[in-house]
């Protein structure tokens, strides 16, 4: 069996079946997305396929040698996984400048909100479904019409990026994950947790993910309870975390994906 990861706010459920549905845009087209439990289907319906969207896949074979028994255990449960690399840059970073300071069950609610008030709408298979506003709308958004969907808060964070990201969008598409995350804190209020999980919506990879976040300590400590897990007020998860895959980035990706998507999908 193969589960989709659907962590990125933009994955609608059908409430009969449990399919899932995403209208994403890619550097050509505007796309719908809808998956079945049998594979990923796709359908361009605007602008051109010269682009197309790609899935990640995540195998438990490939997670470090030490980690705990316990943790493997459940991870090896989850199977294979596959994630959509976010296709467009900008709908990654403002997905995750929208999580700042706000739970995340209240970003998911605020980029939705986002996206159906400011952004472009589709008919997906079973209802519409929405995208995020170009940076160039953003840019051209009163401060009332941040306010009135509650993003009063992020409002110069996001003008900044739309700035930014119409200057060096072309050279940040281009980079690998580590490159991109570090070109992204050059935004004014971005700091290393916000372009670090921009990265890795972008590109797939998480080997870059912030790991010391309260998602990843929370899936893992539901996953193994009985492991010694490191005190919330304690620093040594990270380093804890990433000593398990040394080097090797595929093993701390692997770990790290498969951690959220049984904390999303299988626990």
């Amino acid at each position: 069996m193969t589960v989709l990861t659907t962590d990125h706010p933009a994955w609608t459920e059908s409430s009969g079946t449990g399919g899932r549905a995403r209208a994403v845009r890619t550097a050509t087209g505007l796309w719908v997305l809808s998956w079945d439990g049998d594979g990923l289907r796709t359908r361009c319906v605007d602008g051109t396929e010269d682009v197309k969207p790609e899935l990640v896949t995540t195998h438990p074979d490939s997670l470090p040698d030490s980690v705990p028994a316990s943790l493997r255990t459940a991870l090896e449960g989850v199977g294979t996984s596959q994630r959509l690399a976010n296709p467009l840059l900008w709908d990654a970073i403002t997905t995750a400048i929208l999580r700042q300071v706000v739970r995340a069950g209240q970003a998911r609610k605020l980029y939705r909100q986002w996206c159906k008030t400011h952004g472009t709408t589709v008919e997906g298979p079973f209802g519409e479904l929405t995208t995020a506003p170009t940076a160039a709308q953003v840019l051209a958004l009163s401060d009332e019409q941040f306010d009135g969907i509650g993003a009063k808060f992020h409002r110069g964070v996001l003008r900044s990026a739309a700035e930014r990201y119409e200057l060096h969008a072309a050279d940040w598409t281009g980079m690998k994950a580590p490159e991109l995350a570090a070109a992204l804190t050059t935004i004014p209020r971005v700091g290393p947790w916000t372009a670090a999980a921009a990265a890795t919506d972008f590109t797939g990879d998480f080997s870059v993910y912030p790991h010391d976040d309260l998602a990843v300590r929370t899936w893992a400590a539901q996953a193994a309870p009985h492991y010694p897990w490191p005190d919330k007020k304690d620093k040594g998860f990270g380093p804890l975390w990433t000593g398990w895959a040394g080097p090797d980035r595929t093993a701390l990706h692997t770990l790290t994906l498969s951690t959220l998507t049984w904390g999303s999908h299988a626990r």
